[in-house]
């Protein structure tokens, strides 16, 4: 049985810097699922941000695999020891609602959605270690799509810490272990 792992912080905390630590130290192949939809030529800074991360891991023996939607899918098609990363859950979910027509997509499905990557990734025997944001910590937004954005990943975030080994929230580059 996989034992995963939710990093979560607010934006440029050191979350992935970390997860990408805890990943590094799990046996087995390492594979990066990353869910950045693939760039548009227009989004320079996306791209340098992109480019960041992978010569970060360059030399780690990371395997990279891109799917900003269908994470169970490619989840359970890796290999079953292998160590993976999930970077991050708040893309993802805003790759879901965009795939979802924006408003079709409720707290309901996006909790399905949650478990069944966590069904998947219970079902491993290497490590899952899994990244996402904090975004309810600051005002109520303004736009009504900001909101059910806000609530979808909120929710998606209790789903995965209720199953999670271990929960470690990171401020300003220092890991803080909340749970396991």
């Amino acid at each position: 049985m996989a034992r995963i792992i939710l990093v979560t912080g607010g934006s440029r905390s050191g979350k992935s810097d970390y997860a990408e630590s805890l990943a590094r130290a799990g046996a087995g192949e390492r594979y990066y699922l990353a869910t950045c939809p693939p760039c548009q030529e227009g989004d320079p800074e996306m791209q340098a941000r992109i480019a960041i991360h992978q010569q970060r891991r360059s030399g780690h023996g990371w395997q990279t695999v891109e799917e900003p939607v269908a994470i169970a899918r490619v989840l359970g098609a890796l290999p079953p020891d292998a160590s993976v990363l999930i970077d991050c859950l708040t893309l993802w979910i805003s790759n879901l609602l965009y795939a979802h027509q924006a408003g079709a997509l409720d707290e309901r499905q996006m909790a399905a959605m949650a478990e069944e990557v966590l069904a998947v990734a219970g079902g491993r025997d290497g490590q899952v270690v899994m990244v996402t944001g904090e975004v309810g910590c600051g005002l109520v937004p303004e736009l009504e799509l900001a909101r059910r954005y806000r609530d979808l990943v909120g929710g998606c975030n209790q789903v995965m810490a209720a199953a999670a080994d271990q929960v470690v929230h990171v401020v300003c580059g220092i890991p803080h272990v909340i749970k396991g």
